[in-house]
């Protein structure tokens, strides 16, 4: 399976989908318009070892709803996540059996090798 779940507003994903043969053979899922399913994010969360993993506290949500003061449980992650989209750490992506999470240079490096 060959996936990237993005944002089609953020630059930074654009751009990375740009450096992966800009998505060429990949299913993009623009999370924002094609919610992301309860089964979707349970399969990234078990590739990636866990929902917190896949939980971006960049978000700005994150501060204006106190979670940062919050101790915060899978189950947690995992509902917010669903409940807002911006809770992602964005993109993820699949490349057949392997899971790359956020976009810092090492991950997209990877990323970009595993395409060969």
């Amino acid at each position: 399976m060959r996936k990237i779940y993005h944002l089609a507003t953020c630059d930074t994903c654009q751009r990375i989908i740009k450096e992966l043969n800009n998505g060429e053979g990949f299913d993009l899922q623009n999370i924002k318009v094609d919610k992301m399913t309860e089964e979707q994010v349970a399969e990234m969360a078990e590739k990636a070892g866990s929902y917190e993993a896949l939980f971006s506290r960049r978000a700005r949500k994150y501060k204006s709803m106190g979670l940062k003061e919050k101790t915060l449980t899978e189950q947690d992650y995992k509902d917010l996540i669903l409940e807002e989209y911006t809770f992602l750490k964005r993109p993820v992506i699949f490349i057949d059996d392997e899971i790359f999470v956020g976009n810092s240079k090492k991950v997209v490096a990877a990323a970009v090798a595993k395409l060969g």
